[in-house]
């Protein structure tokens, strides 16, 4: 009995670390990507700028399409002189009045208001949707950085583990020939200090790797109650070569923040074509019923019925109206209206410089990168050899210990030098197919 409860608990604490262990996905830069913007703040705000405007939009839509319809009733009771509705004489007496009415009114001419503020609607939810897409590339973007400084920290720290783990052997060898009275003592002392400096810098690389680990998961709003493991392997990486002015031209005409540009400025010729439209007449056309119930104190009066059915009417009106003076302020919103086309051009202007630059100095970057990369790839391999090679003669005496640490220091800068460059490499790569259409998170 007593050693099934045991094997009962020792299942039940199986169960629980293989569940706990499941529920740690690992997630890979894609899923990193898409966490985190499911969850991020800045999604929400844009998002709620599109519903902002979709009402604007539909707002603009009823105004051009519809008319405006009210439905009005007022009562009031009037104390003293009044004039009598069927001698049209002055008497005094206590009334009570009852009137209902409905009315409906459009605009057949307002300068082409509503129709333009319908366009500039639509070109609105356009950019409402650019500005989203934009802040989803800066936070794929901002990700993708943290992520590669994890793994690269993460990676760092295996490289100086195995370090570390070298320079034990080495020193417990070295004590031991020590002993035998193969080695000085100052080989000894030195060969420690070298582990000493492999220990220091595998601290260090790890409260990197623990800050920038930090860094990602705020960027993904990762809840802070659980552990955030990522796929730390060293992705591979090939050249994908590019022409720079097919980047350049498909990055001008389809980059969100170029369009997000381009459609300001369209709004901002339409809101000065409504603004100088605005010297015109207007025209409008109006339709309403009313009728209304009285009654006087002391004198006979028909019932509400009949009242209400005998003193019903309707209206129909169509109204003109020209604008003669108004100080100016016609001609001074047609001025603001076009300085603010004025600095949409230069803005939009600016923007293709600053997109065109942006793209020339990526795709250089990421040829120099990768140039980089194949050549710390070759210099790591060579160090590799020259290590092997140091660390064979160390344990025959053949050289100090100081020659060996600066063979080993050699060999692991040109490690870190090959991590940080290929993931340079990548990032950069990242960038020039972003500018040439395929989202961070697509790639």
């Amino acid at each position: 009995m007593k050693n099934s409860l045991i094997k009962c608990v020792v299942w039940a604490l199986a169960f629980a670390v293989s569940a706990h262990a499941s529920a740690q996905t690992t997630m890979t830069l894609k899923e990193c990507m898409e966490y985190a913007i499911s969850n991020s703040t800045k999604v929400r705000i844009q998002q709620a700028a599109i519903g902002d405007a979709q009402i604007d939009r539909r707002d603009a839509a009823l105004k051009l399409f519809t008319p405006q319809i009210t439905a009005q009733t007022y009562a009031y009771y009037n104390f003293g002189r009044s004039i009598d509705p069927q001698t049209n004489t002055y008497f005094n007496t206590t009334s009570f009045h009852n009137n209902y009415g409905v009315s409906a009114g459009y605009d057949l001419f307002d300068g082409f208001q509503a129709v333009n503020n319908y366009k500039i609607s639509k070109t609105g939810m356009l950019i409402a949707d650019s500005q989203e897409k934009q802040v989803e590339a800066d936070i794929c973007l901002a990700v993708m950085e943290a992520y590669y400084n994890v793994v690269y920290y993460k990676r760092l720290c295996d490289v100086y583990e195995e370090q570390v783990a070298t320079a034990s052997l080495a020193l417990a060898k070295a004590r031991r020939q020590e002993e035998l009275g193969q080695k000085g003592h100052a080989d000894v002392v030195q060969m420690e200090a070298d582990l000493a400096d492999r220990q220091y810098d595998l601290i260090n690389t790890r409260n990197m790797y623990l800050g920038q680990k930090m860094t990602l998961a705020d960027l993904m709003f990762w809840p802070v109650d659980e552990e955030l493991v990522i796929d730390t392997s060293v992705p591979e990486w090939q050249v994908e070569p590019v022409t720079t002015s097919a980047v350049v031209d498909f990055a001008l005409e389809h980059n969100p923040g170029i369009q997000i540009a381009s459609w300001r400025q369209l709004n901002a010729k339409r809101q000065l074509n409504t603004a100088k439209w605005q010297l015109m007449p207007s025209v409008g056309l109006y339709a309403g019923w009313t009728t209304s119930y009285y009654t006087y104190q002391g004198s006979a009066t028909a019932i509400f019925r009949d009242q209400f059915r005998n003193n019903m009417g309707e209206y129909v009106e169509v109204s003109l109206t020209i604008p003669i003076w108004n100080r100016l302020s016609r001609h001074s919103a047609i001025s603001r209206r076009q300085h603010a086309l004025d600095k949409a051009t230069a803005e939009l202007d600016q923007k293709r410089r600053d997109v065109e630059s942006e793209v020339r100095r990526a795709v250089q970057d990421r040829d120099g990168a990768a140039t980089a990369y194949q050549q710390a790839q070759r210099k790591a391999e060579v160090q590799a050899e020259a290590y092997t090679l140091n660390l064979k003669k160390l344990e025959q005496g053949l050289i100090s210990p100081l020659e060996f640490q600066t063979a080993g220091n050699n060999f692991l800068k040109a490690q870190a030098d090959e991590m940080n460059s290929l993931f340079k490499y990548l990032i950069k790569q990242a960038v020039v197919k972003y500018y040439n259409g395929i989202e961070y998170v697509n790639q």
